[in-house]
């Protein structure tokens, strides 16, 4: 009996090694973490996967400049970037190297199945056009900038002719257009799709799957004199990681993929090539690809080409990684393009964390321990809660919906909704005027404990974003249970918070930054 899928399967893109990662690759990997986390948060079994892509012939150039063989050249800089994942926070589930020999098997198998397929979908033929090595793909003249360059890389492309082997693309454009109008959120935003739709219906071309200018990759099961173009290579790595090749029954729990968190610039190779590759493999498609905007630094996009590439640590070292987290996410809008500055990072950093999150915590805290020995007091009436339980409940419920719709940056707004309010809460009921009122000791404890409460469904709210800090505050409160354990929705339910419960008020959740 075929095993159902019970799976939540997230994916980064796999990321080239030829360099260092900069904070524009960070930007992905933390916002498909955090879209993870929150899906564990919910109970779900997940599936998070990053790695690195490390066939092609920009990394065996980049070897060979460095005076190396290629796979020396990968094994040295790919723990580079397991170095910035780590001090990121992210929790990926695996981590594959399109070197690695289970790539290989998957990536042999996907070919023999579409060569098999008994409708010539591959074949040999010449190619010649103009290539980027960069972006390893052929672009037309009419696709180039001034000059001849490359409309991603501002780089000159070079004109390349050889003989390769062909999909037929061109031969799946009515069942790509049937997919899309049957599942139109299968890309997303909807900017994208009309994008993904419009070049479908202009014509698709067949594309090369093979190369024999350069040696560094698959060989071609059937002719190895041919290595397996990057493309057809690296995509091919969402359905290694599922079992596709050597775990039937995990397969059919994991795959198809939930979200491919992609940047817009390899749209239609996710969203084109991809799913035809499959489909003439026999193998369904994924269920959404997610096409973010570029992060830029001064209008240009980030880049190590343009001297705009900041590696992370030069934030992380300031900021720390809960600040650095949440502003990317918070910060830009996800699907549009988002402009980064040191300012505006101050900024979001003070405003929303120093003087939200952090002096809300902070006062509360503060009280508890100064009114009633650091112990949770009587929830009291229900009125002394004012309006904080439907506001919570209210923001709880806005949160789910929002980070389903994979929208962090709303999905944060609206947890700032009940910052605010519980900030403001504290101005209206005035604890530190009620203390100085023998008479009003049990308002006094409602009080507090309704602001209290707050900061535990907010630790849980904001823990797939910041894990560090939601783990500082959790502790704080006296916590008992690990946090992650907590489950929405019964985590942000009213009343979890236990009167007694002994708090530990610590170090500032975010010290202020003067820049």
């Amino acid at each position: 009996m075929r095993e159902a899928k019970d799976t939540f399967y997230v994916t980064t893109p796999i990321y080239y090694p030829n360099d260092v990662p900069h904070i524009g690759h960070a930007y992905n990997a933390v916002a498909v973490d955090c879209i993870a986390r929150f899906h564990r948060l919910r109970g779900e079994r997940v599936f998070h996967l990053t790695g690195t892509d490390e066939h092609g012939l920009k990394l065996q150039r980049a070897a060979e400049a460095a005076g190396m063989e290629p796979q020396r050249w990968v094994d040295e800089m790919e723990p580079r970037w397991r170095e910035v994942w780590a001090r990121l926070d992210i929790a990926y589930d695996d981590y594959i190297r399109t070197t690695e020999p289970r790539h290989e098997h998957a990536v042999v198998k996907l070919l023999e199945a579409v060569h098999d397929n008994g409708r010539d979908d591959i074949y040999l033929g010449h190619y010649e056009g103009l290539y980027c090595v960069a972006c390893e793909a052929y672009y037309t003249e009419a696709d180039l900038l001034p000059g001849g360059l490359c409309p991603i890389h501002h780089r000159p492309v070079e004109r390349m002719r050889e003989e390769n082997y062909f999909f037929r693309l061109s031969a799946y454009a009515d069942r790509l257009l049937e997919h899309y109008e049957r599942t139109p959120s299968a890309v997303e935003p909807e900017v994208r799709r009309n994008e993904v739709l419009s070049l479908i219906r202009g014509g698709l071309q067949d594309f090369s799957i093979s190369r024999t200018s350069f040696s560094w990759g698959v060989p071609l099961p059937w002719d190895p004199k041919h290595v397996c173009y990057v493309w057809f290579d690296a995509l091919t790595n969402y359905i290694t990681a599922a079992g596709y090749a050597d775990d039937p029954e995990r397969f059919a729990r994991t795959w198809p993929c939930d979200v491919h968190l992609i940047g817009k610039d390899i749209l239609r190779f996710h969203a084109i090539y991809w799913p035809a590759m499959l489909m003439a493999g026999g193998v369904e498609p994924p269920t959404q690809v997610w096409a973010h905007g570029f992060l830029t630094v001064g209008g240009q996009k980030m880049s190590k080409t343009n001297a705009t590439g900041i590696h992370p640590f030069e934030l992380l070292d300031h900021f720390g990684v809960d600040s650095y987290r949440y502003y990317f996410l918070r910060e830009i809008q996800f699907g549009q393009d988002g402009n980064f500055s040191w300012e505006s990072m101050v900024e979001r950093h003070n405003a929303d964390l120093a003087n939200g999150l952090g002096n809300l915590a902070s006062r509360v805290l503060a009280m508890v321990g100064s009114y009633f020995d650091g112990a949770v007091p009587s929830p009291g009436p229900r009125e002394a809660a004012s309006d904080l339980p439907e506001v919570a409940a209210d923001v709880a419920a806005r949160f789910q919906d929002l980070m389903g719709q994979v929208a962090p940056a709303q999905a944060l707004s609206a947890a700032w909704d009940l910052v605010a309010r519980a900030n403001q809460y504290l101005v209206e009921r005035e604890p530190w005027q009620l203390a100085k009122d023998p008479t009003r000791r049990e308002e006094l404890a409602g009080v507090l404990y309704a602001a209290a409460e707050t900061l535990r469904i907010l630790a849980v709210l904001v823990s797939a974003a910041m894990p560090a800090a939601a783990e500082r505050l959790w502790t704080q409160l006296g916590m008992t249970s690990p946090l992650d354990a907590a489950r929405l929705p019964a985590a942000a339910a009213w009343g979890g918070l236990q009167q007694g419960t002994a708090t530990k008020r610590g170090e500032a959740l975010f010290p202020r930054l003067d820049g």
